[in-house]
C-alpha cells in the first residue's frame, strides 16, 4: 500500500460550476501507477465547493448555478457576514451545501467515474482567486 500527497492550484475561474476532470488528470500522473486505490480532493477553501455531475451537456452546469442562485439568494436581509461583498456567505452556505471534498476510486490507472459524470469546481465567488486542492492517492 502506498500514500502521496500532492497540491495543486486552478486558476481564477468565473462565478458558475466547471468541468475539471482534465486538469485533476493532468496534475496528478501519478494516478496511473495504481492499480487500485482512491484519490481524495480537498479544496482548500470555503466560498468553492467540489463535486460530481453530469459530463457531457453544459447546460447542467448552468442549471445547477440558477438553481443555487436562487436556492441561497444574495442580499438577504438575516446575512450578517457581508465583508466581502454581497456573494460573501452565499458562497460560504453553497459551499457547506455542496461540500470541500470528493474521493474517486481509482482502477487500472484511470479514476472510475461513471461514463457521463466529471468533477467539478463550483466556484460561488463573482470575483475569485486560484483555488487550492490537496490530493492524496492511496493504493496499489
Amino acid at each position: 500500500m502506498s500514500w502521496q500527497q500532492y497540491t495543486f492550484e486552478l486558476g481564477p475561474m468565473r462565478r458558475g460550476f466547471h468541468l475539471i476532470t482534465s486538469q485533476v488528470i493532468e496534475a496528478l500522473p501519478q494516478i496511473s501507477q495504481y492499480d487500485v486505490g482512491l484519490l481524495h480532493l480537498f479544496l482548500q477553501h470555503s466560498s468553492a465547493s467540489l463535486t460530481i455531475n453530469e459530463n457531457a451537456d453544459p447546460t447542467v452546469r448552468s442549471d445547477l448555478e440558477q438553481h443555487f442562485n436562487r436556492f441561497v439568494p444574495e442580499d438577504a436581509p438575516y446575512y450578517q457576514h457581508d465583508y466581502e461583498g454581497s456573494d460573501d456567505m452565499p458562497a460560504h452556505i453553497k459551499s457547506s451545501t455542496i461540500g470541500c471534498q470528493l474521493t474517486v476510486p481509482i482502477t487500472n490507472g484511470q479514476l472510475a467515474l461513471g461514463t457521463w459524470q466529471g468533477i467539478y469546481l463550483c466556484e460561488h465567488r463573482n470575483h475569485s482567486g486560484a483555488r487550492r486542492i490537496v490530493a492524496t492517492i492511496q493504493g496499489q
